[in-house]
């Protein structure tokens, strides 16, 4: 079974709302063994709408399509359907029945407009929703099936679960279901051309499984996939490409699948029963809120100063005034104090410190606007490392907290 998806709706093309509903459907396709070959994403523009709807009917067997189910004007996928059909859009009572229900379960009053969220074509079946009040639309015909799903993502997670996975189950039960299973590989400390040399021979003779390289910021990934009759087959040949892949880059790997730096730290300390405290000036509290994203912190997370100004790097932190003087607020002189007096004031056993020129203004020719000290500092030594960042001042700023993350890993890899 050969899958596209269609993502409708101007708010996508403009950037105002980003699509999570398209990666939601691909790993889910991906799960039931489909082959996802195109997404699309297009305005609420009938024409378009229908143009693409035109093409993709002829390149697949299954067509998933989300948003423009709702009740205004722009709320186009329904008519586009119908012309794709060559039907007629009708009134169908089931589906209205539905809505008013949810508007009665919401102590809500329908409008005049809500009708149209009743139109099917004549061939269209109604995907019950009691997430919203947009009915799912179901169309099975030529040896096509197209599932048009509420753009809402809380509405198209539930209909999926509850309708449309069974659903393509229950047809995919008559053909031999191939099974795809993915394992992603994370690694930081490494950039991505350097992770390819050292894997490039694996990546130009791969069948089955396949190896894919990603990069993120401060982050490169291998996603091995592999495709059998089973899940068990599939674990076993992504086992083998696994050993040969950790020969050569396991001083890089962090975590596998949904492990984050900050979730592996995390571990880490509670491992050694160590604590671990920040001080933070450019980034402004945003690596403690990256490590307190996860849950159950407290048990290692002491917390954090936001030293700003040199007032309180001084005052609080205990940096000497005459090291500020000498080198500067950003220097590593200052960030291995920052480290090493956040673990004193806390007592914590550990202490990240990061002082940089986030920008755009406040930098010189000797010290640039993205310029960043990082300071880790353990029961036994502190390490300093000095970085310049390209980017803006947001940019900046995470990249400095994600490298502190990536520093901090590789120390406590070490003792």
């Amino acid at each position: 079974m050969k899958a596209e998806i269609v993502c409708i709706g101007t708010e996508l093309l403009l950037g105002h709302v980003v699509d999570t509903n398209a990666s939601f459907v691909a790993r889910e396709l991906a799960e039931l063994g489909i082959d996802l070959f195109h997404k699309a994403t297009v305005g609420d523009n009938l024409q378009r709408i229908q143009a693409l709807l035109e093409q993709v009917w002829q390149q697949a067997d299954l067509i998933i399509l989300s948003g423009g189910l709702g009740p205004t004007q722009d709320d186009l996928t329904r008519e586009a359907v119908a012309l794709l059909l060559r039907e007629e859009l009708e009134f169908n009572e089931d589906a209205w029945q539905q809505i008013a229900g949810y508007f009665q379960k919401t102590n809500r009053t329908p409008v005049a407009s809500n009708r149209r969220q009743a139109m099917f074509p004549r061939s269209g079946e109604v995907i019950p929703n009691p997430f919203g009040t947009a009915p799912g639309l179901l169309v099975n015909k030529a040896g096509r099936i197209l599932i048009a799903l509420p753009g809402v993502p809380y509405e198209l997670k539930g209909l999926w679960g509850t309708f449309v996975k069974p659903y393509l189950l229950q047809q995919l039960e008559q053909q031999q279901k191939m099974v795809i299973t993915s394992r992603m590989v994370k690694m930081a400390g490494i950039g991505e051309s350097a992770m390819e040399e050292k894997v490039i021979d694996l990546i130009n003779n791969q069948s089955n499984p396949t190896i894919a390289p990603y990069a993120g910021q401060n982050e490169v990934y291998l996603r091995i996939t592999a495709k059998s009759e089973s899940k068990a087959k599939n674990d076993e040949l992504i086992a083998q490409t696994m050993q040969a892949i950790e020969s050569r880059l396991a001083e890089y790997i962090f975590g596998y699948d949904t492990d984050n730096l900050e979730t592996v730290i995390g571990r880490i300390l509670k491992q050694r029963g160590w604590r671990l405290a920040v001080a933070e000036s450019c980034t402004g509290g945003l690596l403690a809120h990256r490590i307190t994203n996860i849950p159950g912190c407290s048990e290692y997370y002491v917390g954090g100063i936001n030293s700003y100004s040199n007032e309180l790097k001084i005052g609080l932190l205990g940096v000497p005034e005459a090291t500020i003087d000498t080198y500067g607020a950003v220097s590593e002189e200052t960030a291995k104090a920052m480290a090493e007096g956040i673990k004193q004031v806390t007592k914590a056993h550990v202490g990240v410190a990061i002082t940089g020129i986030a920008g755009p203004d406040g930098g010189t020719p000797n010290k640039p606007v993205g310029l960043v000290f990082i300071a880790v500092s353990l029961p036994d030594y502190t390490r300093v490392e000095k970085r310049t960042f390209p980017f803006d001042r947001l940019g900046n700023k995470e990249a400095a907290a994600k490298t502190a993350l990536t520093l901090l890993w590789q120390e406590l890899c070490k003792v």
